[in-house]
């Protein structure tokens, strides 16, 4: 008796159909979908700088050891790294968008058929792995220092008047009497509060915007496929 199975690489089944669930953008409301934004944009720094530093060093180490015939494993290696840091971010847009990235097809996926343990340094997606990795950098910095400022700053802003009284004033009333002249507490307390009030109305827009920027750029370059 023949039996049949199936598992993720199965020719019949393209990896990227054995992915993880992802996790549906309006699972838990608004309130679910901005945390998991707000969570996305905060981790991306220490991931981006972990990333950064792992690919710009792998590949300068690589590049200029060729010559030395230990530069192909090293570089071989760095786009190992480059591909398993792709499946990170891709399973993270796939949880904060509730959208899987589109499926591709990898050389390095079928090394074991073509192109031997060399195949990853031949693959043109490993490449852009790496590329995203480096380009993603600044873009995790701004996003990480605008969310952080604007969650920090609304929170702060809106119950300023509970702790404007430890603030040493150095003979001024504050933001207001300095910038355009309005000397006394109550107003520099209402004018700090209407800061925290827009900010936080602002905070979602800029959250959502900022999202759709990292993430496109993970479309851009990366693919969900044998990463």
């Amino acid at each position: 008796m023949t039996t049949t199975t199936h598992s993720a690489y199965s020719q019949t089944g393209p990896p990227a159909q054995q992915s993880a669930p992802t996790v549906p953008a309006d699972r838990d409301g608004r309130g679910g979908r901005f945390g998991r934004e707000v969570g996305y944009l905060l981790s991306g720094l220490p991931l981006g700088i972990a990333s950064f530093v792992l690919m710009i060093a792998g590949f300068a180490l690589g590049a200029s050891t060729l010559i030395l015939y230990i530069g192909l494993p090293v570089l071989a290696a760095t786009l190992s790294m480059a591909r398993y840091l792709a499946r990170v971010e891709a399973d993270h847009i796939a949880t904060v968008t509730g959208r899987p990235l589109r499926s591709g097809t990898s050389a390095a996926g079928q090394g074991g058929r073509r192109g031997g343990r060399w195949a990853t340094v031949r693959d043109p997606q490993a490449w852009r792995d790496l590329v995203h990795a480096v380009l993603a950098f600044p873009v995790r910095l701004v996003s990480f220092c605008f969310t952080l400022v604007w969650l920090v700053g609304g929170v702060g802003g809106l119950t300023y008047g509970l702790w404007s009284w430890s603030i040493p004033r150095d003979g001024n009333d504050g933001l207001m009497d300095l910038a355009f002249g309005v000397s006394g507490r109550g107003a520099d307390i209402l004018f700090n509060t209407a800061v925290g009030v827009f900010f936080l109305v602002s905070t979602v827009p800029m959250v959502r915007g900022l999202t759709v920027t990292q993430t496109g750029l993970g479309r851009v370059l990366l693919r969900r496929g044998e990463i």
